[in-house]
C-alpha cells in the first residue's frame, strides 16, 4: 500500500528549531526535513555538533556535507577530517565516532525509518 507524502514545505534555516539528539545533548542537536514521519523513503536535515565525540554504528546509507566548522570521522582505523563543503558517503554497518569542536552537518540517509 502507498504511503501518502506531505505536501511540499519550505523551511528557511532561520525558522528552524535544532533538538538534542538522545543521550548526546547539546553535543548534537538535529532539525530534520524530511523523513518517514513526512511519507518519504529518506531522511534529510541538519545536525549542530558541539564539543561532540559520538560512538555510532550506521544503520542506513548515509552523506554528510560540512557547511560550517570542521568535522573529523573515526572509522575503519582512519580519521576522515572534514571541512567546509567537504562530503563524505558512509554505507549500512560503518562503526564511527563524529568528533566536532563546531560543526553545521547537512546529511541525507536512506532508508529514514531504519
Amino acid at each position: 500500500m502507498p504511503t501518502s507524502k506531505s505536501p511540499l514545505q519550505l523551511m528557511p534555516f532561520e525558522q528552524m528549531r535544532f533538538t538534542p539528539r538522545f543521550e548526546y545533548g547539546e553535543m548534537a542537536e538535529l532539525v530534520e526535513i524530511c523523513g518517514s514521519e513526512n511519507g518519504s523513503e529518506m531522511a534529510a536535515g541538519w545536525c549542530r555538533f558541539r564539543k561532540a565525540r559520538i560512538p555510532w554504528t550506521i544503520h542506513y546509507d548515509e552523506v554528510l556535507t560540512v557547511f560550517e566548522g570542521s568535522l573529523n570521522l573515526h572509522a575503519n582505523g582512519e580519521i576522515y577530517n572534514l571541512e567546509v563543503k567537504d562530503s563524505i558517503w558512509l554505507p549500512t554497518g560503518t562503526e564511527l565516532i563524529y568528533e566536532a569542536e563546531s560543526a553545521l552537518v547537512y546529511y541525507a540517509a536512506h532508508p529514514a525509518n531504519w
